[in-house]
């Protein structure tokens, strides 16, 4: 298939533009962003290492590919558009907390011995829920934020710096907003900053590990849609969603 030469623009140049995988990458982002809270927030997994059972959330297998998505929407389709997309997937969080809220309260039908099941995997605690949506909404945006400043700082090279950085600034506000919101007073306070700084470290872990795939996709999708954005003059307000 013929492929456009890349064309280096900033955003405010292709502002009306319409891009062929802008779409699916949105998509693809409010899925693992939702299918990570609802299926994997619930279950504590372990591994054993030489007998000792090291425990974690199942959903921090995954979670994370919401940040590598996060990180080839800014490098490639500029802060704004990562803007509208981070405003989807916190819209799709309301709705999901909602509507779980919704279901685990109607009365279950007689005969039905699916409640108590029901109830702890939907049923998560306000608190908890809260603290999600919260955590979510400031580490997406400081790291899509810092992928776009350094993208200009750099001038578009070593996409690994701005992956592996932006990551680290953006998970680490993620957790630092979520495990005390989540878990002071409920946690000792030395087991909350333990798990924080653990997650913290094994989320930008995966990112380095996925480096390679990040490069491949980002790659792909600059050849594709023949452009390699840069936000120079962008308005980096969060609180917008106009492109």
């Amino acid at each position: 298939m013929h492929e456009a030469p890349i064309v280096t623009e900033s955003a405010i140049a292709v502002s009306g533009r319409q891009f062929r995988y802008y779409d699916f990458v949105m998509a693809a982002f409010v899925a693992v962003l939702l299918l990570s809270n609802i299926i994997g927030a619930a279950k504590p997994a372990a591994l054993y290492i030489n007998g000792e059972e090291w425990v974690f959330g199942a959903g921090i297998l995954f979670f994370p590919l919401g940040y590598v998505i996060g990180d080839v929407l800014t490098e490639v389709y500029g802060y704004a558009r990562a803007r509208r997309v981070i405003w989807a997937g916190f819209a799709g969080l309301i709705f999901m907390a909602f509507m779980s809220w919704v279901v685990v309260a109607l009365p279950p039908a007689s005969g039905w011995e699916g409640q108590a099941a029901y109830e702890s995997v939907f049923g998560q605690v306000w608190r908890i829920v809260f603290a999600s949506i919260a955590a979510f909404w400031a580490g997406e945006f400081v790291n899509s934020y810092v992928m776009a400043r350094m993208k200009i700082w750099t001038r578009g090279k070593h996409l690994w710096s701005r992956t592996i950085g932006s990551t680290i600034v953006g998970q680490g506000v993620d957790s630092m907003i979520f495990y005390p919101l989540a878990f002071w007073g409920v946690w000792s306070n030395e087991q909350v900053i333990t798990v924080m700084i653990t997650n913290w470290g094994l989320k930008v872990a995966w990112e380095v590990v996925l480096t390679p795939v990040t490069y491949a996709v980002v790659g792909g999708l600059k050849r594709k849609e023949g452009l390699d954005i840069f936000d120079e003059g962008t308005d980096f307000s969060p609180f917008k969603t106009r492109v």
